[in-house]
C-alpha cells in the first residue's frame, strides 16, 4: 500500500498531538504515586469511561472480530458477548465498593480484607502475576496483531513501525503516569471509531451496498440468518437448534457459566484490573458508577459494529482467504483511498497506543505499591517512587518484545486467558459479600485454577475434532468445576479473619447482605441489606436489556430492519430510563450516595482508621 503525502501528514500529526498532550501532564504526574497512578482521584466519569473503552479497543480487536464473523456469522461474537452480565454486576454491585475501598491497585484490596502473612503472600504473588505473565501476554498479542497489520498494510519494517509506536506511547506513559493514559485514551478513542466507521462505509460500496451484502452472506452461509442473526440458533422444523459451530454446551458455558467464573482483563467478576484503576480515579462514587456504566455499553452495544460490518464484507470480497483475520486489514488497504488511509493507519496506531499505555502503567502500579513499596523499600519518599515506577513502566516495555515473539494466534491467546482465569471468578464476587472468604479461598482458586487449565489444555482437545468448540467448552467446566471444589474445601478447613479484620473491612466499605450479618452486628450497624436491594438487582437486568436491546437494535437499522430496531432500541430507552431512577436525588458532586446518612459514613471510616491494622505477616 502507498501512502500519500496527505496520508503521512495526518499519521505525523496524530504521533505530534498524542506526544504533546502526554508530555502537559508530566509535571502534575510526577508529584505523588497517587498522581502518576490513579490522578490525584480526581477524574470525571465521561473521561475515565472512554479511557476504559479505548483500552479494550486495540489493535488486536477488529481482527479477532473479524475472524470471528467471517468464520461464524454475527452470533460469533458470543464469545466475548456474553461477559456483559458480568460488567453490569461490576456496575451495580462493586464500583461503589471499590471506590469507598480506598486502594490505590485492586491486588492492594488482599491486605484489607484478609489479615496475616496468606494475605501478604496474595498480594504479593498476585502483584507479580498479573504484572508480568499475564500482562506480557496481553501486550504481546497486541504487538503481535499490529505487526500483522503493518506487514500486510506497509512496505516498511513493521518492527520499526511498531517500534515507533511503542517509544512514543512508552515516552508519555513514563513522563505523565495515568493522566497522560487517560487525556491521550481519549483522543485515541476518537481517532480510531472514526476510522473503523470510514472503514466499514467504504467496505459496504466495495461489495455493492447492504442489500447484495446480504445475499451474498446468504449464499455463503447457506441462509441470510446463519450470516446475520445476532443469536446462534436457527429455527427448524424441530423448534429452535444451535448452529453446528456452536453447539449447545458451548452456548450454555457462555451464557451460564463463563461470565461469572473466568477471570478476564476488563471484565473481571467483581471488578478490577484497570477497570478497577479508572474507578479508583474517580472523584466520587457516583463518577465510578457512571464511568463502569458508560464503559458497558460502549465497550458491547456501540464500538462492535463497525468491526462486524467490515468482517463479514471480507467474507464477500476475500472469500478464499485462509488467514480470515487479516482480511481487516486487506480491506482498508484495497479500497480506502487518500486521506482515508491516513486516517486509518492513524487509527490503528491509536488502538496499540491507548492498551499498550493502560498495560505500561497499570502493571507498573502492581510492581511498585505492591511488591516494591510493600515488601522491598516500605519507607521511601514520593519522588523515589515515582522513579521506580518510571523504571518499572521501561522494564514491562522491553519484557513485552519478548512475549511477543513466542505468540502465534491472537484468538487462541484470548482463549487460553479465559481458560487461566477460570474458576477464579465466584470467589472475587464472594469476597465481597460473604465473611466466610479467606485468603486462602483466593490463593487456591489462583493455583488449582491454573493447574487445572493447562493440563486441560495439553489433554482435552486431544479428544475433539480440530476447531470443535466443545473443546474449549469442555476446559472452562472442568476448571470451574475442580477450582470450586479445592478452593471450598480450603475455605472450610482453614481458619476465617479474626474478627477484628472482618470488621475493619466491613466499617470501610460497607458491603451488606446476609453474607455479613455476624460482623454487621458486631459493628453495631445491624441488618444491612445490600445497597440498593431489590433496585440494584433489577438495575442489573435493566443494563444487560439496554446493552443487548441497544446492540441488537443498531444491527437491524443497519441492515434494513427499521421497525425492529427501532423497537429494540425503545426497550433500550425504557431500560435506560429505569436505570436513571438510581440517581435521582444525587449531586454531581456524589453527595447522598446511598441512603446510608453521610454522617453514618464518616462513623464508619474514623472507627475504620482506628481499629488494629491487620499483621503485616
Amino acid at each position: 500500500m502507498t501512502l500519500s503525502v496527505i496520508d503521512w501528514a495526518i499519521v505525523a500529526a496524530y504521533f505530534l498531538l498524542s506526544t504533546v498532550i502526554g508530555l502537559m501532564f508530566t509535571r502534575k504526574g510526577g508529584e505523588s504515586l497517587n498522581e502518576y497512578f490513579l490522578s490525584g482521584r480526581n477524574v470525571s466519569w465521561w473521561l475515565a469511561g472512554a479511557s476504559m473503552v479505548a483500552t479494550t479497543f486495540a489493535a488486536d480487536t477488529p481482527l479477532v472480530v473479524t475472524g470471528l464473523v467471517a468464520a461464524h456469522g454475527v452470533a460469533g461474537n458470543w464469545l466475548w458477548w456474553n461477559m456483559v452480565m458480568s460488567g453490569m454486576l461490576t456496575v451495580f454491585f462493586f464500583a461503589r465498593l471499590w471506590r469507598r475501598a480506598n486502594v490505590m491497585t485492586d491486588v492492594e484490596f488482599a491486605e484489607i480484607r484478609y489479615s496475616g502473612s496468606p494475605a501478604s503472600f496474595l498480594r504479593g504473588f498476585r502483584a507479580i502475576y498479573l504484572a508480568i505473565p499475564i500482562n506480557l501476554i496481553i501486550l504481546g498479542w497486541v504487538t503481535r496483531a499490529m505487526i500483522k497489520i503493518l506487514t500486510i498494510s506497509l512496505g516498511v519494517s513493521p518492527v520499526l513501525a511498531v517500534g515507533i509506536c511503542f517509544v512514543i506511547t512508552l515516552i508519555y506513559s513514563v513522563a505523565a503516569g495515568l493522566w497522560a493514559v487517560l487525556w491521550t485514551d481519549l483522543i485515541q478513542f476518537v481517532v480510531k471509531m472514526a476510522a473503523v466507521i470510514i472503514l466499514a462505509v467504504y467496505s459496504v460500496r466495495a461489495v455493492g451496498g447492504i442489500d447484495v451484502l446480504k445475499v451474498k452472506l446468504g449464499e455463503h452461509f447457506g441462509s441470510g440468518d446463519a450470516a446475520l442473526s445476532v443469536l446462534p440458533v436457527g429455527v427448524t422444523s424441530a423448534g429452535f437448534e444451535a448452529y453446528a459451530w456452536m453447539p449447545i454446551l458451548t452456548l450454555a458455558t457462555y451464557l451460564s457459566v463463563q461470565w461469572w467464573a473466568a477471570w478476564y482483563p476488563g471484565a473481571e467478576p467483581g471488578g478490577g484490573g484497570y477497570v478497577a484503576q479508572r474507578i479508583f480515579s474517580a472523584k466520587t462514587e457516583r463518577d465510578g458508577v457512571l464511568a463502569t456504566l458508560f464503559f458497558q455499553v460502549a465497550h458491547y452495544a456501540l464500538r462492535p459494529w463497525p468491526w462486524i460490518v467490515t468482517g463479514l464484507c471480507t467474507v464477500v470480497l476475500y472469500p478464499g482467504l485462509a488467514d480470515k483475520e487479516s482480511g481487516y486489514v486487506r480491506a482498508f488497504v484495497d479500497h480506502l483511498p487518500t486521506p482515508w488511509k491516513g486516517v486509518m493507519m492513524a487509527g490503528f496506531a491509536a488502538a496499540y497506543m491507548s492498551t499498550v499505555g493502560t498495560h505500561l502503567n497499570w502493571g507498573a502500579s502492581y510492581l511498585v505499591n505492591d511488591f516494591y513499596k510493600r515488601f522491598i523499600r516500605k519507607s521511601a519518599t514520593e519522588a523515589h517512587y515515582v522513579k521506580i515506577s518510571r523504571i518499572a513502566t521501561v522494564f514491562l516495555f522491553v519484557a513485552s518484545i519478548g512475549v511477543t515473539s513466542q505468540l502465534s494466534s491472537i484468538e487462541q491467546a484470548w482463549k487460553f486467558l479465559l481458560a487461566l482465569g477460570a474458576g477464579t471468578g465466584l470467589v472475587l464476587i464472594l469476597r465481597w459479600y460473604w465473611w466466610r472468604i479467606n485468603a486462602w479461598s483466593e490463593i487456591s482458586a489462583m493455583i488449582s485454577s491454573f493447574v487445572v487449565s493447562i493440563v486441560a489444555f495439553q489433554t482435552v482437545p486431544q479428544r475433539f475434532a480440530e476447531g470443535d468448540p466443545n473443546a474449549d467448552a469442555t476446559i472452562m467446566l472442568l476448571t470451574v468445576a475442580i477450582s470450586t471444589v479445592v478452593w471450598l474445601g480450603v475455605t472450610f478447613m482453614t481458619s476465617p479473619e479474626p474478627d477484628s479484620v472482618l470488621e475493619a473491612f466491613y466499617r470501610r466499605v460497607r458491603p451488606g447482605g446476609r453474607g455479613w450479618r455476624r460482623i454487621a452486628e458486631r459493628a453495631g450497624f445491624g441488618h444491612e441489606g445490600i445497597e440498593g436491594g431489590v433496585l440494584a438487582w433489577t438495575n442489573w437486568i435493566a443494563g444487560i436489556v439496554a446493552v443487548y436491546s441497544s446492540l441488537f437494535g443498531i444491527g437491524k437499522l443497519i441492515f434494513g430492519e427499521t421497525l425492529m430496531g427501532i423497537v429494540l432500541l425503545g426497550v433500550a430507552a425504557a431500560a435506560f430510563a429505569w436505570i436513571a431512577r438510581s440517581f435521582r436525588g444525587e449531586g454531581v458532586d456524589g453527595s447522598k450516595v446511598s441512603e446510608r446518612s453521610a454522617a453514618s459514613r464518616q462513623q464508619a471510616l474514623d472507627q475504620a482508621a482506628a481499629a488494629p491494622r491487620p499483621s503485616p505477616g
